[in-house]
């Protein structure tokens, strides 16, 4: 399997948008909490208040890691700025369309920041037709991609 076929089966395993999880670690003090995560550039967003501990975990240590339903995202996080100032306003159209509620409720808060998370790595726990379980191992930075079966 190459690189682009696993990015695939990624792909198809988070969709347009998801909750994730979100660990972040600053002086050995880990947390995590769910995030309302669009996909969109290869790329997970989110946005998060400015005031909020996590964010100021992310701009003391920008390693992150996140997951859902067996897929673990080891990236590196980058503030945007605000959400109502995105150029082209991707993100504000997408969660407008996936997740209306929380975007009526606080995405014009001038407190809201944008959060890109660039993946770096990415290990996808799966299993085949016959039920045999497996796992795929993504380096985006080598961008290849390593299979093992799991017993």
């Amino acid at each position: 399997m190459n690189f682009e076929e696993a990015k695939q089966i990624m792909d198809q395993k988070l969709g347009a948008w998801k909750i994730m999880a979100l660990a972040t670690c600053v002086d050995d003090y880990p947390m995590v909490r769910n995030v309302s995560c669009i996909f969109y550039n290869d790329k997970i967003y989110f946005k998060t208040d400015k005031n909020f501990r996590k964010t100021q975990q992310l701009f003391q240590n920008n390693h992150v890691a996140m997951c859902f339903n067996g897929v673990q995202v080891e990236g590196i996080a980058k503030n945007k700025g605000l959400v109502i100032e995105e150029e082209g306003h991707i993100f504000e159209a997408k969660y407008k369309e996936y997740l209306w509620q929380s975007y009526n409720a606080y995405s014009h808060v001038d407190t809201e920041i944008l959060i890109e998370v660039t993946p770096q790595f990415v290990e996808i726990w799966d299993d085949d037709e016959q039920g045999n379980a497996f796992q795929l191992f993504l380096d985006f930075k080598t961008r290849e991609v390593s299979f093992k079966p799991y017993d």
